[in-house]
């Protein structure tokens, strides 16, 4: 069994940081623990936006505190996001995820994380089995 505490972790590598300062993510079970999915507990800062687009990674986010929307870029919807509401990323759907106010979001990503991954240029992490420093 693995027990973790979400304070304690953002007090680790676990707690990483976007380089482009809209969010940070508290990556609280990974790829390494044995499981098909990570968990983590992202933070999206207000007033920010971030494009992202995994288009090798099946995500579920569920809204806990803060208020924000989803845009996806295929057919310019506009999903408002408050908590109690998920979404689900279904479809690797490219997206921007703005946020009105500090979003704290539950995020269940599968296949699971390394907790070194960063947003490639087009949104994206690598595929999992691809070393996701390199360029797209």
């Amino acid at each position: 069994m693995i027990v973790r505490n979400l304070e304690e972790a953002r007090q680790t590598d676990r707690l990483v940081k976007s380089e482009s300062g809209t969010w940070d993510s508290t990556r609280l079970s990974l790829a390494d623990d044995g499981g098909n999915c990570s968990f983590h507990i992202t933070r999206i800062y207000a007033g920010t936006e971030t494009h992202i687009h995994y288009k090798h990674h099946f995500e579920a986010v569920y809204c806990i505190e803060g208020e924000g929307e989803v845009e996806t870029l295929a057919d310019g919807k506009i999903w408002p996001i408050k908590p109690g509401d998920i979404y689900i990323l279904d479809q690797h759907d490219e997206h921007l995820l703005r946020a009105q106010e500090t979003m704290h979001l539950a995020c269940v990503f599968t296949p699971g994380l390394t907790g070194k991954e960063v947003h490639r240029e087009d949104g994206s992490y690598a595929p999992a089995e691809v070393d996701d420093k390199k360029p797209i």
